[in-house]
């Protein structure tokens, strides 16, 4: 099944974005090549590009702690697997730790005045050839191990956010019932009733062709099917599309 998320607030938008930006960047820097690593400085900077416009530390740190809060008096509590439990907590309140100590998220990559110029040039389309930039040119052509290194120590900053940022993605998607549904026509509308949502998820068998077109707020949900022709332009489809969902909140 293939699976689709859409966001209810900024928040889990900018959640969604890095963890889309983590997951390439870390996939980058085991690669080989030259140009993986240059695209992985590119990614590195594009984190950095969300977390200052979004203060991510400080909504994790409170997703955590209402999280532990709730889970906090569960405890010795009859039916509930403790150790699953233990072991959730423990992770919770260690990451908090490590981001309570840090301060302001890749400070350090800020005041790096290499990583810096690069940035702006990296910024301009094609702004990183060796005519603009020799020394990331040069960089390019270290050994591979060398700049796998350099991309560690850079990255290194930024784990303990990546940390928060998968648990609290875990906790929200796992506070959701899977559920059925089809979409009529193609279409599928639900009300919500001002219910406050945060997440939600659906998944499409890929067979079928299609993929869904969201638009969700607290008073509803609209979902719409469509296909691509051969030009890849979304067509809406007119026949049931069978498809499961789960709305998540914490």
């Amino acid at each position: 099944m293939t699976l689709y998320e859409y966001p209810f607030n900024e928040r889990v938008r900018a959640y969604l974005r890095l963890e889309f930006l983590f997951d390439r960047l870390l996939f980058l820097v085991r690669g080989d090549d030259m140009r993986e690593h240059q695209i992985a400085v590119s990614t590195l900077f594009d984190v950095l590009d969300v977390l200052e416009r979004t203060d991510v530390k400080g909504a994790i740190l409170q997703d955590l702690e209402r999280q532990r809060a709730a889970l906090a008096p569960l405890r010795d509590h009859p039916g509930v697997a403790q150790d699953v439990l233990q072991g959730m907590l423990g992770d919770m309140e260690r990451v908090v730790g490590v981001l309570t100590a840090q301060g302001k998220i890749g400070q350090a990559l800020r005041e790096n005045e290499w990583l810096t110029s690069l940035r702006g040039r990296l910024s301009v389309t094609g702004g990183a050839t060796q005519m603009d930039m020799p020394s990331f040119y040069a960089w390019q052509h270290k050994p591979t191990e060398v700049r796998r290194a350099d991309l560690a120590r850079w990255i290194d900053s930024l784990m303990g956010l990546c940390e928060g940022l998968a648990l609290a993605l875990r906790m929200l998607r796992e506070n959701g019932a899977k559920s059925q549904a089809v979409a009529e026509q193609g279409a599928y509308q639900q009300m919500l009733g001002g219910k406050q949502h945060q997440l939600l998820r659906v998944w499409v068998d890929p067979a079928q062709g299609v993929f869904p077109e969201i638009s969700a707020n607290k008073y509803m949900i609209w979902i719409r099917y469509a296909t691509q022709d051969g030009e890849l332009k979304p067509q809406p489809v007119a026949r049931d599309v069978p498809f499961s969902m789960s709305l998540c909140s914490v």
